[in-house]
């Protein structure tokens, strides 16, 4: 088969398929790219010689929008998507988004909210027994029972609600063609117990062996704590290696099964999925809707690697992709990069060499590859553990291999940088090489706070490894005779973050003279440290108690303190920095945040400690409110950039942000 998959009767008639093998259900547009989940996932099963078809947005509203290529001889997949479809739809505050990049157009409202469900639900009134087989992110992480911030209770496994048979988790390349082999032998779905990466339902405890039992729902519905327990033994056994099968109870009857994870995959198959025949844009039956924004921030882009050991809390990959690096060959990617440069409409940029964490080019350590990540201790926090390998040379010999390639001017680095991981490195030839290369003028980092109370939370490092690595940026541009400035994110509201620690941020930045754009407030989604915190008031990883700034007003004032220029946030300033018994920032002198209003004639009386008029931008957030847990997309690419694209912004000049008033 070559082109697209059918999405209709007549696309398979034309290939001469008569029923297909199966029925991809989809809350993405159909975009035939390996950023996107369901092109990967049907790529490999028709590489195995599996048909697959695509319905990509369904009208949910209609039972037969479901039955548009006729009834699957194996069964049907379903995902939500690239985003989970709450992430997709609401903002942290749950404000309706306007657009969605995943859709034609960038118009909202083409999937439901709980897509998997929803399409599950609706699969099952017309085809009651034919095998349902879900992943992709909302899947992956609602495979257990969980904290649901949109509804703020706890849900049970996705698969119970579904209606669904299985849950292929993680990245599903391994599992999803030995669930097709195993239905295609005449195995009842029922009995595909055995899988790695998959999640099933029983109500036969007998057949589950080798397993913890993790707390029953009833039990952890009536106490936070047994959640943040049972939360806990989950996280401990996220590992290929190490990871031990769980099961959860409800109501004494039904059991859902999680098998460990699968293995991840070794640098030969990550070659051969990148390598399967996408046509590497959207389907052109949405031309005339103008296309999928989403396209746009992947199609000049390379997926370098997989997998993430920073360990930030927020973060939901280390249930999703793991904590093993997994990478492509130099060779796949310079065969993916010369294709992309004789495109048209290439310009001679490449915009992204990465994945979830750019300079991860190769595991921690040598001892995961066999033995797996260690289940209590992480590899960058709160120290470097000492087995930890710090290399850049791979990554830099594949970036100067790209910049030789014809047609190409510029190589950027957009995925995230792992300062912490760069100051590790004894040789400075990667940061030079950065600066001197790979930086359009401005560097994104993650320091995400400063006060080493909250990011001992956050799981980042301590404040003084930021402060090094922006001395240590300023001093490499500067060496190079470069103006690059570095551009933090930060977050507001993180568990443990008090108003104390929110002013001691918004001094840090007075300090800095630079007021951020892109400011974001946590978003608990699931399946992440930071959420079980959120919603339990403890940190699971020794049941301590923690602050958490759960009321919207008191939020408000959090956010509102990181941009304390802005006109518009006096009185939240004002009011936090009066509960924080802090006033002495308010007034005239130079280390203050604001002047009175009563002073300096102004008809707001808002300005900065100087005594100049409050300036500085303000922003909504990092592109919008982004959800940090839910930060890489299934192909490990950086989904807040999707979330509300579309919208025209007007690009702005951006100051030096660590240059002193």
């Amino acid at each position: 088969m070559s082109g697209f998959l059918p999405i209709s009767k007549e696309d398979m008639e034309r290939e001469g398929i008569s029923q297909l093998d199966f029925v991809y259900i989809s809350g993405d547009a159909y975009v035939d790219h390996p950023s996107f989940g369901h092109a990967i996932i049907a790529r490999v099963l028709q590489s195995h010689g599996y048909t697959v078809g695509i319905i990509a947005q369904p009208d949910w509203h209609d039972r037969e929008s479901v039955s548009g290529l006729g009834e699957p001889r194996l069964g049907f997949l379903v995902s939500a998507g690239n985003m989970d479809s709450m992430v997709n739809h609401y903002s942290v505050s749950k404000k309706r988004r306007t657009t969605d990049a995943y859709s034609p157009g960038g118009v909202m409202g083409k999937r439901p909210d709980y897509a998997t469900v929803v399409y599950c639900n609706l699969i099952r009134q017309s085809y009651k027994h034919k095998p349902i087989i879900i992943g992709g992110i909302e899947a992956s992480l609602r495979r257990l029972a969980h904290y649901d911030y949109w509804s703020d209770k706890l849900k049970r496994s996705i698969l119970l609600d579904s209606g669904a048979d299985l849950i292929s988790y993680g990245m599903g390349e391994r599992s999803i063609v030995e669930i097709a082999d195993a239905l295609a032998s005449g195995m009842d779905v029922r009995d595909i117990t055995y899988i790695d990466g998959t999640v099933y339902k029983t109500r036969d405890r007998s057949i589950i062996y080798d397993a913890i039992e993790l707390p029953s729902y009833e039990a952890i519905k009536q106490d936070k704590l047994e959640f943040a327990k049972s939360f806990y033994t989950q996280y401990c056994n996220k590992d290929p290696f190490s990871g031990k099968r769980l099961y959860e109870t409800y109501d004494g009857k039904m059991f859902v099964v999680q098998n460990p994870p699968a293995k991840p995959l070794s640098q030969k198959e990550m070659d051969a999925v990148y390598a399967l025949p996408y046509m590497r844009t959207y389907h052109p039956s949405y031309e005339e809707a103008g296309g999928i924004p989403a396209i746009e921030e992947v199609k000049f882009s390379l997926i370098s690697n997989r997998g993430c050991f920073g360990g930030c809390s927020f973060c939901a990959l280390t249930f999703h992709q793991g904590r093993i690096i997994q990478t492509r060959s130099h060779e796949s990617i310079l065969a993916e990069a010369g294709k992309m440069i004789w495109e048209p409409d290439f310009k001679g940029y490449i915009h992204d060499v990465g994945g979830p964490t750019a300079n991860f080019r190769a595991p921690a350590c040598e001892k995961q590859l066999t033995k797996g990540a260690c289940p209590n201790k992480q590899c960058l926090f709160p120290k470097p553990c000492q087995n930890l390998k710090v290399d850049h040379t791979d990554y830099l010999k594949l970036l100067r291999k790209l910049r030789e390639l014809p047609n190409v001017k510029k190589v950027f680095i957009r995925s995230g940088i792992r300062f912490d991981y760069l100051m590790y490195d004894s040789d400075k030839t990667f940061l030079r090489e950065l600066c001197e290369h790979h930086v359009s003028g401005q560097l994104k980092v993650a320091p995400e706070h400063i006060s080493d109370t909250v990011l001992q939370k956050l799981g980042k490092p301590e404040v003084a490894v930021y402060n090094s690595f922006v001395k240590a940026y300023k001093a490499m541009n500067e060496k190079l005779g470069k103006k690059q400035f570095l551009v933090p994110y930060l977050m507001s509201s993180h568990p443990g973050s008090t108003l104390k620690e929110a002013v001691e941020l918004a001094e840090y930045l007075r300090d800095l003279g630079y007021m951020p754009e892109q400011v974001q407030d946590f978003y608990p989604t699931p399946s992440t440290i930071s959420t079980c915190m959120y919603y339990t008031g403890v940190d699971p990883r020794n049941m301590k108690p923690v602050y958490v700034a759960t009321n919207p007003h008191e939020k408000a004032m959090q956010r509102a303190l990181i941009q304390y220029r802005n006109p518009k946030n006096y009185d939240l300033v004002v009011e936090a920095l009066t509960k924080a018994g802090r006033t002495d920032l308010i007034g005239f002198d130079k280390k203050c945040l604001i002047r009175p209003r009563s002073g300096g004639g102004h008809k707001d009386g808002h300005y900065s400690g100087n005594g100049a008029p409050g300036k500085g931008r303000s922003g909504a957030g990092r592109n919008g409110n982004r959800a940090p847990d839910y930060g890489r997309d299934s192909a490990g690419k950086n989904r807040d950039k999707m979330a509300d694209k579309g919208k025209q912004v007007k690009k702005k000049t951006i100051r030096n942000v660590h240059k002193k008033k």
